[in-house]
């Protein structure tokens, strides 16, 4: 099979025009398809800090490492058994870059207070991937759920030069199997890749992963947005045009809080709209919005076509959230909101973001008038 879509191909694959990708798009202050504004829980946040009681003996080390001792953030969330499992990112202060990443685990039964375990559930060890996850780590998961009931993880390996979109599965949140890159061919084994964001179905409480004219949708990158479908869930071809180069469905914006680049959120979600995801942006301070530093991290919403998840049909004009509590404006890396772990819970949604790569924060919202 080829290893890549064109445009044309695409457009006949969902029954759309070529025309349907370049199509005027409007500029929405707030929506029908958007989530009603989120308000950040300043009563409990932040929700998760790191912490220099936790310890585990690294298996590549060998010997015990405070594992989340430098700083917690970027987490996936997900509803199971009636609480909120966080699976959060978190990093030591050792070795040459001065932390490895791994990824912990913390419940709640109020979505609010998180009790954390002990040690990390996924992280760098002597297997197939090492070379992959060594010594940068694993970072910034993004988990949905398959129809069979098996989790689905997305992350983030780094090695110190390159990162590169990886695979994961689980029953239980707590054992994974690794299943390496998500881009197989060998021309995509040293692309810098990051963020997928699969397209789902919200059932009830959980986030099922959607096939959409046959296929599984994904969101992916960290300077603009590209697209690859699976047919499986665990095989993924990146979605490229007729000279083989990637398609860019979401870009940067001058004289926007998303002037610098992009990247997906959570999830995308799919609504009797379209598809709506939440996504990260970085402003640049010379040609974006003028209010805002330079580099500063903020959250907007796009929608995508129902039917063909690579035309965009709209966006929102205004970030919905940015960085203006001190947990946001200072840390790790300053001015930094940044969503990624999102729960339907309690009959309400609940946002988790990394604050400054530092902490991790809630905010909350009433949902999207047009989720069903």
């Amino acid at each position: 099979m080829k290893n890549n879509i064109s445009l044309a191909s695409l457009a006949l694959l969902v029954g759309v025009g070529l025309s349907s990708f370049n199509a005027p798009l409007s500029l929405s202050d707030v929506a029908n398809w958007q989530f009603s504004p989120f308000t950040k829980v300043d009563a409990v946040n932040p929700v998760l800090t790191p912490s220099n009681k936790q310890v585990f003996t690294c298996p590549i080390l060998k010997k015990e490492v405070k594992w989340e001792e430098k700083d917690v953030f970027n987490p996936a969330a997900v509803v199971r058994d009636g609480k909120v499992y966080l699976v959060y990112r978190a990093e030591d202060k050792i070795g040459k870059f001065a932390g490895t990443s791994r990824l912990g685990l913390a419940i709640s039964s109020d979505g609010l207070h998180f009790k954390k375990e002990a040690k990390p559930i996924f992280y760098p060890e002597n297997d197939a991937q090492k070379s992959l996850e060594w010594e940068g780590g694993c970072e910034d998961p993004r988990i949905v759920e398959s129809a069979q009931g098996q989790y689905i993880m997305t992350y983030t390996s780094y090695d110190g030069k390159t990162a590169r979109l990886m695979l994961a599965t689980s029953k239980d949140l707590r054992k994974w199997t690794k299943h390496g890159l998500i881009f197989k061919a060998p021309k995509h084994h040293n692309t810098w890749s990051k963020s997928g964001a699969i397209v789902v179905d919200k059932v009830g409480d959980k986030m099922i992963a959607k096939k959409i004219n046959g296929k599984y949708w994904m969101y992916w990158g960290d300077t603009d947005l590209f697209m690859a479908t699976s047919t499986d869930l665990l095989n993924w071809m990146p979605v490229e045009d007729a000279k083989g180069q990637l398609v860019s469905v979401l870009k940067p914006r001058k004289g926007y809080f998303d002037s610098k680049l992009v990247e997906p959120g959570p999830y995308a979600l799919f609504t009797t709209k379209g598809i709506v995801l939440l996504y990260n942006s970085a402003n640049n301070g010379q040609t974006g919005d003028k209010s805002l530093p330079d580099m500063t991290y903020s959250a907007g919403q796009a929608l995508f076509d129902a039917s063909n998840p690579a035309v965009l049909k709209d966006r929102s004009k205004k970030y919905f959230m940015t960085p203006n509590k001190p947990y946001e404006m200072t840390g790790q890396v300053n001015n930094v909101c940044f969503v990624e772990g999102m729960v339907s819970f309690k009959n309400q949604w609940f946002l988790y973001y990394g604050t400054a790569d530092s902490k991790i924060a809630v905010a909350t919202s009433q949902g999207i008038p047009s989720l069903h």
